[in-house]
């Protein structure tokens, strides 16, 4: 007897409309109506414009700030689940709070942890995201957790750039790994910037570990926040007689001063996907769009399909 399919039915949050209406199109289904109505106060209220009963249901929003992002999210999981939705699968593109993986310090919250029980308790089915700050956050999760890669968006970019002496590069000895994962593709070397904190957002010093003299450098990382680590970076290999420094950054959370950080910055490039809308547009700033492999991960979800098929890398 053949597999039988639910209907699908796209749901967007307001904070990621631009990437949901993307997704849509890659998928070859409009997205389904939906209002969010506001209170005097400032309260918000979702609701689905059509019905939901016995559907697979996927919302798109990341849970970058403000807030309401988050509370949006949760509150169009709760009202699908009491509209009889099937399956509720919550597409966070971005999974913000995701800096808080750890008791680093007495006396602070675990958020990822806290966030992950949330959105359990609101009632999604799923989870599907794009590369999680540290990857043991799908553990935090009693659901299923589709965690997709930006690499296999990433490495055919950077191979056509055609660099003559590529070498990759950490920020910061906790992504070391991450650029580890994607020299591998490139047969290439790996250097790492070992930065000492004053408060988060702020360093205070770093040092190279590594040779950059003659290489055409490319950062790895999974957010970009105030930029301020990249900006460093990039001064510090140039300092040390690289002939190029570009980044590659899954989430353009950018706050504060990050665009006229980079924008000064010794940066030949920024690349970035579209998990977050952009604020500003800038001339060192390249989006690549994570769309079509998100509409390929939900088609892939609601047919009974293979995700890791999605982690291979094409040329």
């Amino acid at each position: 007897m053949p597999l039988q399919f639910n209907t699908v039915k796209l749901f967007a949050g307001s904070g990621s409309l631009e990437l949901a209406e993307k997704i849509s199109s890659s998928y070859g289904k409009e997205l389904g109506e939906k209002t969010l109505s506001r209170f005097s106060d400032g309260e918000i209220q979702p609701f689905y414009n059509e019905s939901v009963r016995g559907s697979d249901v996927f919302i798109i929003q990341s849970t970058n700030t403000p807030s309401d992002n988050l509370l949006e999210l949760l509150l169009m999981i709760d009202a699908a689940k009491r509209a009889s939705a099937h399956y509720i699968t919550a597409v966070v593109p971005y999974f913000g709070y995701a800096r808080q993986d750890r008791k680093d310090k007495p006396r602070v919250a675990i958020g990822a942890k806290m966030i992950a029980n949330l959105i359990t308790a609101s009632g999604a089915s799923r989870i599907m995201t794009m590369d999680l700050h540290a990857a043991q956050i799908q553990g935090f999760f009693d659901i299923p957790v589709d965690h997709l890669d930006a690499s296999v968006i990433f490495v055919p970019y950077i191979k056509s750039l055609n660099l003559p002496n590529l070498t990759i590069a950490s920020p910061d000895m906790g992504g070391s790994h991450r650029a580890r994962t994607f020299a591998k593709y490139f047969n290439a070397e790996v250097v790492i910037c070992d930065k000492q904190r004053k408060r988060a957002n702020e360093v205070e010093s770093m040092s190279i570990i590594g040779d950059v003299t003659g290489q055409d450098i490319v950062l790895i990382d999974d957010i970009v926040d105030t930029a301020g680590t990249l900006s460093k970076a990039a001064s510090l290999i140039m300092e040390n007689g690289a002939t190029s420094v570009r980044a590659v950054c899954t989430h353009p959370v950018l706050s504060g001063e990050a665009y006229r950080t980079i924008e000064n910055s010794a940066l030949s490039e920024l690349i970035v996907t579209d998990t977050i809308t952009l604020k500003h547009k800038s001339d060192k700033i390249k989006v690549l769009s994570t769309a079509e492999l998100f509409a390929h991960a939900i088609k892939n979800v609601n047919e009974h399909g293979s995700i890791s098929n999605l982690f291979q890398i094409n040329n």
